[in-house]
C-alpha cells in the first residue's frame, strides 16, 4: 500500500525541498516548474481538502493560501514533522491512500502530488474506488504525478536517463509504480468520474476527476 516507501522518505525529508528546488541534477526534469505544479494542483482544488502524501508541506501551504481548509494524510514520521514545522496549525495524521482515520465532515477534494506512484496499479483502483464512495456529485480529485501515456514514452524516458547516466533515476523509473495514462483514465471513468490530464513538463502530468 505505498508504505514500503516509509524508510526512504524519511531519509529523504531533510532534504526533500532541495531536491524540488532543482539541486539534484538527476531528478531536475522530475521537479521542473514544481511551483507551477503545486500551484496548479492548488487552484483546481475546491471546498475542504483530503490531501494525501503531505511530505514537507509545500502542497498544503499553497491549498491554505488559497483558502482551503485541509486535512493532512502522511505515512513518513520525519515528513509530518517538518510540514508541522511550516505549518504549526496543520492537521496531519499517519496514514496512506487506502488506509486513513475516520473523517469527521465531508470532504470536496482529494489531491496529492507525486506520490500516487507509490501505489501498484490494483491498489490505485481500490483507492479510487474508495475515494469515489467519500465525494458527491461535483466533487474531484486532483492529481500531479509522473505518468505515460504508453509503454513507448515510458521506454523513452527511460533512455534518455541512460543517455545522461542518471542511474538512480533510472532505477526509480524501472521499480517504482508509474501507470499509463489510459489505464488511469479506465480507473476513473469506471467509478463514473470525467477526467482530463494535462502535462506539465517531461515527466508530470495534472490529472483532474470530477465525480459525475
Amino acid at each position: 500500500m505505498g508504505r514500503e516507501f516509509d524508510q526512504l522518505f524519511d531519509e529523504w525529508a531533510l532534504t526533500y525541498d532541495d531536491t524540488v528546488d532543482g539541486k539534484d541534477e538527476q531528478y531536475k526534469e522530475v521537479f521542473y516548474k514544481y511551483d507551477q505544479i503545486l500551484s496548479t494542483v492548488a487552484a483546481k482544488a475546491k471546498g475542504t481538502v483530503v490531501e494525501f502524501g503531505v511530505g514537507t508541506g509545500n502542497l498544503t501551504k499553497k491549498l491554505i493560501e488559497q483558502g482551503h481548509d485541509v486535512i493532512g494524510i502522511e505515512p513518513s514520521k520525519e515528513m509530518r514533522a517538518i510540514a508541522k514545522q511550516k505549518i504549526p496549525s496543520l492537521i496531519v495524521f499517519d496514514g496512506d491512500f487506502l488506509l486513513f482515520p475516520n473523517l469527521e465532515k465531508p470532504i470536496q477534494s482529494i489531491v496529492s502530488s507525486y506520490a500516487f506512484h507509490h501505489l501498484k496499479d490494483k491498489e490505485k483502483e481500490k483507492a479510487l474506488e474508495l475515494y469515489a464512495s467519500l465525494l458527491q456529485s461535483g466533487d474531484k480529485i486532483v492529481f500531479a504525478d509522473t505518468m505515460f501515456e504508453n509503454e513507448e514514452a515510458r521506454e523513452n524516458i527511460i533512455n534518455w536517463a541512460k543517455e545522461k547516466n542518471y542511474n538512480r533515476l533510472i532505477e526509480d523509473l524501472q521499480t517504482e509504480y508509474y501507470t499509463f495514462i489510459p489505464i488511469f483514465e479506465h480507473m476513473l471513468m469506471k467509478n463514473d468520474f470525467t477526467v482530463t490530464f494535462q502535462q506539465m513538463n517531461k515527466f508530470v502530468w495534472i490529472l483532474e476527476a470530477i465525480k459525475n
